[in-house]
């Protein structure tokens, strides 16, 4: 059964936009929970351009749902998750200066870094997930980092669609294959949407968990938010 979870950083982009508390974050986190989001995700970044640290703090104590917080593990980042205590933290190698997430883990480089900081969020009983590209490799060494998910960066599969919907699918079988032989959960995102989100699931039918913000929150603009959610949500039910 894959869930839904709702990044929720657009609406504060749009907030910081013009400063003052409109759109109010914390409202959009549980109005999209009330219409039927199975979870919220954040992506705090140290420059605090969308979501902000205090924006994290304040929208977690008001969640009935589950509560995903990405990012790079720096120092602040891994305070703030410690002190929220979420569901899930993604691990995320973000540069300061990137526009958006664009690439996943070198988990060969990265496996000690990796399994020290999944060690630290599992002792507090927080699921951990690696984001990463669907490549076999990447994620059998994620494997041995002690994570409990990966996150594939379907940013590929999403630009690949239109032009050979079976092609641009192909390496994300083989790397949900491997996942699930390594016993991992697996979750998606990167510009999924309403065009492209019924075939990956039909597809890969054991994602657990789907994380879908800037194309979701583009539709509300046209289609209302309650509406919105209840479209993404029908779009999964459709591929079960």
């Amino acid at each position: 059964m894959t869930r839904l979870s709702v990044n929720i950083n657009k609406f504060a982009t749009l907030r910081n936009a013009r400063g003052g508390n409109m759109p109010d974050v914390v409202k959009a986190a549980l109005d999209c929970e009330r219409f039927g989001a199975e979870g919220i995700t954040v992506h705090p970044r140290p420059d605090e351009r969308h979501i902000r640290y205090s924006d994290v703090t304040a929208i977690k104590p008001l969640l009935t749902t589950e509560f995903n917080i990405e990012g790079n593990p720096i120092p602040k980042f891994t305070e703030l998750v410690l002190k929220t205590r979420p569901a899930q933290v993604t691990l995320v190698p973000d540069a300061e200066n990137v526009l958006t997430s664009n690439a996943g883990w070198d988990t060969v480089r990265n496996k000690g870094f990796l399994k020290e900081i999944c060690r630290t969020f599992k002792e507090a009983g927080i699921r951990t997930s690696i984001f990463i590209d669907p490549e076999p490799e990447m994620i059998r060494h994620a494997s041995d980092t002690g994570c409990d998910r990966v996150e594939l960066y379907t940013e590929a599969y999403a630009s690949a669609y239109s032009s050979g919907k079976e092609r641009a699918i192909e390496k994300y079988v083989k790397a949900a294959e491997t996942a699930a032989g390594c016993g991992l959960g697996i979750n998606a995102g990167h510009d999924l949407n309403l065009d492209n989100l019924r075939y990956f699931i039909q597809t890969i039918p054991y994602i657990d968990e789907v994380s879908i913000g800037h194309a979701l929150i583009c539709d509300a603009l046209y289609y209302g938010l309650e509406n919105t959610v209840q479209l993404y949500l029908r779009e999964i039910r459709m591929a079960r």
